[in-house]
């Protein structure tokens, strides 16, 4: 399954940092997509709004304020779910992905994988 990690970080102290570490360490295929150069888990954090076709879930580490850009590349991807995580909840993005047939969870990615809830 791969996971697109949307607000990706070099920066240790953020939760997308941890989550891209996590989503490695527990087998997953990750692309970390952020808007500043960088490296985390050994990948490179990519600039360019790549067009992946086989992108399992999004999860989300961009507040709300910051969402309404990336919504078409988002729904592009056509992923199975969306993850909101603590603090990106958007019911506006909720709907257009649920209107594209796309599951949305308010959920962290952390406590999912360390609690084996991930892949459902």
């Amino acid at each position: 399954m791969k996971t697109l990690v949307l607000g990706a970080t070099d920066n240790p102290d953020r939760y997308a940092y941890r989550a891209v570490h996590s989503l490695k360490r527990y087998g997953h295929e990750v692309v970390p997509v952020g808007i500043r150069k960088g490296q985390v888990a050994g990948l490179d954090i990519r600039l360019d709004r790549p067009q992946e076709t086989d992108i399992d879930t999004v999860t989300l580490y961009v507040g709300p304020q910051n969402q309404p850009g990336w919504y078409d590349y988002i729904l592009s991807l056509k992923p199975r779910r969306i993850i909101f995580n603590p603090g990106t909840e958007n019911p506006e993005l909720e709907q257009k992905a649920q209107a594209a047939g796309i599951q949305t969870e308010e959920a962290c990615t952390l406590v999912m994988l360390s609690v084996g809830q991930y892949e459902k």
